[in-house]
């Protein structure tokens, strides 16, 4: 009778809990059962296990086998139990030493030759294994993702033999390396003519981590616009960039680890579904929010998106979390995003362009806006007019915008004053602190007052304004909140207006 124990990691969310592989070799009936909750995956694991020792020119027992995968409740899935089981049911049966097993844990999935393959979630698994000081050993497609977790020994392996070499003979194995991280140059706002406002509210956006939404006729560089954000805003800290990184890693799309501290930029088209947005699935995976985290989600077209889509976003616009429920449990998936939507003035697209082409009636033009609901519009902070421009000002002989890193300079420099102030962006201040931060001289709260009345704004709306104003004050260097400033940010809700000017 032989016990063996060996440590893995399963995968829930973007979280990697511990999970102890017992393997018991008894008497009875040649037989292999795994239990503990394994999916179809898990269970196909014993032929993939069998074929892989016996290519590996060790001996598959034959005893009856049990293989346990505790904790009992939490759910397995997919191949990154298969070299744990066969280390298991190899040291349970004498061929390789008990001891190394307990300073090391193991993902990976076998081939039928005992080669290993690349599994989903290698860097989660490698920030849980830091704290309890064990080393890591992953399958060489995976070392370069799990070697971002610097803090750990990570170790790359191509078959099960030479795994089982470093725990019997203690060969080496070669520490997993990181690739140097590579900056791609992106989109830059050099190529942005024109659009003064538009460029001046882009920058306050990134500035402050507002949302913002720009509404214009087609072709007017709305979506040109958008794809600059990203370029504006600061270099993402190790926390942050590790945070995204690991959603990548669990999605199932794959992680680039050079460029892994880019901040992410999605655009997923409108016919996108609920739960390509926020995640799910019978194993549940992130969506395109939490893909988006620590950086720009960028929807385009917004009144043509399904409603019932849009208004998922709601909560984690809010939250900076989207939490899927199931039967058994629930995953958690980070989704601090940064939103830029676009959208036409109407259903033709040309309301209130100089060309007069626009044939839609007040009717037509108040059904096509109400196709945003009110609650989600409130959550945006700065909705801006993008006109369209000249011709003149297209020409490839006309003057060039200013570059993104000038910008981004005095977006960092703003963000500094914030983390000194608030520890965090203006748009995440909570009431509390939005009313310590963000106080006006008494003329200039009447003011604001006054335009909460006549636009017939939310509570929500008004917290909003005072940190669209607070940030534009820190783009200026201003202690204080001037009456510029706030004027400033009540300029940028448009949308709040009547259906009756948003018609004419």
């Amino acid at each position: 009778m032989g016990l063996a124990l060996v440590h893995g990691r399963a995968r829930a969310g973007v979280s990697a809990p511990p999970v102890q592989i017992e393997v018991h070799l008894g008497g009875g009936l040649p037989s292999m059962s795994i239990v503990g909750l394994p999916e179809a995956a898990v269970r196909e694991a014993k032929d993939r296990v069998r074929a892989a020792i016996q290519c590996a020119q060790y001996e598959f027992p034959q005893r009856r086998i049990t293989v346990n995968l505790a904790p009992a409740d939490l759910p397995k899935h997919g191949g990154r139990f298969d070299l744990p089981i066969a280390l298991g049911i190899l040291a349970a049966s004498g061929q390789i030493p008990m001891e190394p097993l307990r300073d090391c844990e193991f993902i990976g999935e076998l081939g039928l030759t005992g080669e290993l393959r690349a599994v989903d979630g290698a860097l989660p698994a490698a920030l849980a294994v830091a704290p309890t000081g064990r080393g890591l050993v992953v399958p060489a497609g995976n070392g370069a993702e799990a070697a971002l977790a610097a803090e750990v020994d990570v170790r790359c392996a191509r078959t099960l033999l030479e795994v089982c070499a470093l725990l019997a003979r203690g060969r080496e194995l070669p520490r997993a390396a990181a690739p140097e991280a590579v900056r791609s140059p992106g989109p830059d706002m050099r190529d942005v003519r024109g659009q003064a406002q538009a460029r001046r509210a882009l920058e306050i956006a990134a500035a402050g981590g507002h949302h913002l939404l720009l509404v214009g006729v087609p072709g007017c560089g709305k979506t040109l616009l958008a794809s600059r954000l990203p370029g504006l805003l600061p270099d993402a800290s190790d926390a942050e960039a590790l945070e995204a990184a690991a959603i990548a890693s669990v999605s199932g799309r794959g992680l680039d680890p050079a460029r892994w501290r880019e901040r992410p930029f999605r655009a997923p088209h409108h016919t996108a579904s609920a739960v390509a947005l926020v995640g799910g699935g019978a194993e549940p995976r992130p969506g395109e929010i939490s893909l988006a985290h620590q950086g720009v989600l960028f929807l385009d077209e917004l009144p043509e998106w399904d409603r019932r889509a849009l208004e998922v976003l709601r909560e984690p616009l809010e939250s900076g979390v989207v939490t899927i429920s199931r039967a058994a449990r629930q995953s958690e998936f980070p989704a601090r995003f940064q939103l830029v939507a676009a959208m036409n003035p109407c259903p033709c697209g040309w309301a209130g362009d100089a060309s007069g082409r626009c044939s839609c009636g007040p009717d037509a033009i108040r059904r096509y806006r109400a196709r945003i609901s009110g609650p989600l519009l409130d959550r945006i902070d700065l909705h801006v007019d993008v006109p369209r421009l000249p011709a003149a000002q297209l020409r490839p002989d006309a003057p060039e915008g200013e570059p993104s890193a000038a910008i981004r300079e005095r977006v960092a420099a703003a963000r500094a004053i914030q983390a000194a102030r608030a520890g965090t962006v203006n748009a995440r201040l909570d009431q509390a602190a939005t009313m310590a931060s963000c106080r006006l001289r008494e003329r200039d709260q009447r003011l604001l007052e006054q335009a909460v009345e006549s636009l017939r704004l939310s509570a929500r709306s008004m917290h909003r304004i005072l940190r669209v104003a607070r940030t534009i004050a820190d783009l200026a260097g201003s202690p204080e909140i001037a009456t510029a400033h706030l004027g400033e940010a009540l300029g940028y809700r448009s949308l709040d207006r009547s259906p009756a000017a948003l018609a004419a």
